[in-house]
């Protein structure tokens, strides 16, 4: 397994949904998970200490409201934790800023709110795992061709 999402609460499995999608694309191996950093502290601990060992070389952390899972995580492992916030009564900004606004020394990679965010938390996991795998670069080099031909033949049928 390479890529562990961690998902705050199974509400939360609208958005993972899209991420997986993405991975499954790039064959890249991944787990699904909801443990919480306020309801099931000592659960999410431990299995994020065991991470390593099995082989994962990056976390996805699904978050809303207080949004501390990611920030939880990342103080209890030294492997690259990417924070997604999920809508909520405030449009997602609180968990926006709750993910970003880490103290220095325990660092999350944080992406837009939503979907969005999902999507390109799951292809900078992708852009990670790429960067030591010459077979995953390429096909993530076809698929951003593949981007620009969409974007291209878009502009063609205005």
């Amino acid at each position: 397994m390479q890529v562990s999402i961690i998902m705050g609460s199974k509400s939360d499995y609208i958005l993972v949904k899209e991420g997986e999608s993405i991975l499954s694309a790039f064959d890249v191996k991944f787990e699904s998970r909801v443990l919480s950093a306020h309801r099931t502290p000592e659960a999410l601990i431990e299995y994020v200490r065991g991470l390593k060992e099995k082989g994962v070389r990056v976390i996805i952390a699904v978050a809303g409201k207080a949004a501390a899972l990611p920030g939880v995580i990342a103080a209890h492992t030294t492997i690259p934790v990417i924070g997604v916030p999920v809508e909520t009564r405030l449009l997602g900004l609180d968990s926006l800023l709750s993910i970003c606004q880490m103290p220095s020394g325990v660092p999350v990679a944080t992406m837009g709110i939503g979907k969005s965010g999902m999507i390109n938390a799951a292809l900078f996991a992708v852009h990670i795992l790429a960067s030591e795998d010459p077979s995953l670069e390429q096909k993530l080099i076809a698929y951003r061709e593949d981007l620009a031909q969409k974007v291209l033949l878009s502009d063609q049928e205005i």
